[in-house]
């Protein structure tokens, strides 16, 4: 069976912790392929709630290896963390490794992502101040660290000294601020090698021969279609590309080997941080929204920013990544609406627009045209059959089909594993 991924349709955000949670019972392997720990992902299962931002999903099940692929970014501190966390209650990481190709994020990296966006003034982007911009920024630029180059002490030292050395000019000559001591750092990261090394494989290897002998491999996206390094609304976006084409850059295998594209969208729309957002309510629709679904940041716990559903936004990830099929998640949170709005084009004056517009400057200035749906108005939460959903709530998901423009194979009806309707088969 060739790899199935799970990726994120709209601003992230959007519930594939659940998802991939969920659809890893069925896997051998579950592998994330990019971002790093700014991705939060929060998975409530039989074991209790766990707030994940590196590790998959999949780890909560005995029989599924784990791998954090090549193109994810990795914060030793972080990852530790985590781990520490989840042997804490229980669970194995013998099934979890990490690429040995996949970059460090090192002390300048998270500095700077500070610095870089104290600076930027009214202008922030709103990043997660985790390094993950800089450390991809060093990837492109080649001088990033890789998880090989840690293990080897000798060389990672002569690497890190060019390097520090031209990271300390920056903060000092250009923020003012003070410089890291080689010495210090050197010292930490080489503990921290000790501590990663029986987590370090060849995890395209693993990935190819797993795919040859037939096993299902699940690939975890991390943030959301819109905030694709060259898709998204740039610049507010991350600093890597989300899905789609860079699946298989971020894994080490051909594109042919993907066979399906999930996309998970909230039945509403939140995007955190800066940059255009067209459905953006700031009534007390959006208020109750947040409320109801707690929409506050896993990683940084920042207030979300929240919309009716977008379907241009919708739409465009759909044709972006090729899906194959779409999630739906927090569905419940819109029981109690009388009536609920779906946004199918923009209008900037006379113009109407059906799909994003590059140029951020004229994405701000689009409105959103409005269809207007009646609600169902009653819990949904213990339904676990479509044909059972009330006739409003199932013309809704129709709705969403049709401007997703994929099959809704699956909606999330709540948090746990089991408030779950399957509307068709996912591969």
């Amino acid at each position: 069976m060739p790899a199935f991924a799970v990726i994120g349709g709209q601003w992230g955000d959007e519930g594939k912790g659940k998802i991939v949670d969920l659809l890893a019972e069925k896997a051998k392997f579950v592998v994330r392929f990019s971002g790093g720990n700014n991705a939060g992902h929060t998975v409530i299962n039989q074991l209790g709630e766990f707030k994940m931002h590196l590790i998959p999903s999949g780890i909560f099940y005995p029989g599924v290896t784990c791998l954090m692929a090549n193109g994810v970014v990795i914060d030793p501190a972080a990852f530790l963390e985590e781990v520490e966390t989840l042997k804490k209650s229980g669970i194995s990481v013998s099934n979890l490794f990490i690429s040995d190709r996949a970059h460090v994020i090192m002390p300048y990296h998270i500095l700077l992502d500070g610095l870089e966006e104290k600076s930027r003034g009214k202008g922030a982007i709103g990043t997660t101040l985790k390094g993950i911009g800089p450390a991809f920024v060093d990837k492109i630029a080649r001088m990033g660290i890789r998880i090989c180059d840690l293990l080897d002490k000798e060389n990672f030292r002569k690497r890190l000294s060019t390097v520090l050395e031209y990271k300390n000019n920056v903060m000092v000559k250009l923020y003012g601020a003070a410089p890291l001591a080689l010495d210090e750092v050197y010292e930490k990261y080489c503990k921290y090698a000790n501590q990663l090394a029986p987590f370090v494989r060849e995890t395209d290897v693993i990935i190819r021969e797993a795919l040859k002998k037939g096993e299902m491999v699940l690939l975890e996206g991390a943030q959301g279609s819109m905030l694709d390094l060259d898709f998204g609304t740039y610049p507010y976006v991350t600093s890597t590309a989300i899905g789609g084409a860079s699946l298989s850059m971020g894994l080490g295998i051909g594109s042919k080997k993907i066979d399906g594209v999930i996309a998970v969208f909230k039945a509403y729309t939140t995007r955190v941080g800066g940059g255009a957002f067209p459905t953006e309510l700031h009534d007390e629709c959006g208020h109750l929204i947040r409320e109801r679904a707690h929409e506050y940041g896993t990683t940084t716990g920042r207030p979300r920013r929240c919309g009716w559903f977008d379907g241009v936004v919708a739409r465009f990830s759909s044709e972006i990544n090729g899906l194959t099929s779409a999630a739906i998640t927090r569905f419940d949170i819109l029981d109690t609406f009388p009536t609920i709005k779906v946004c199918t084009a923009y209008k900037v004056g006379r113009t109407t627009y059906h799909r994003p517009p590059a140029s951020q400057a004229l994405f701000e200035k689009c409105q959103p045209v409005y269809e207007e749906l009646p609600g169902w108005q009653c819990p949904t939460t213990d339904i676990r059959s479509f044909k059972k959903l009330p006739p409003q709530a199932k013309a809704y998901v129709k709705k969403l089909e049709e401007l997703i423009g994929c099959p809704v194979s699956l909606v999330s009806v709540g948090p746990a594993r089991d408030q779950t309707i399957m509307v068709r088969p996912i591969p």
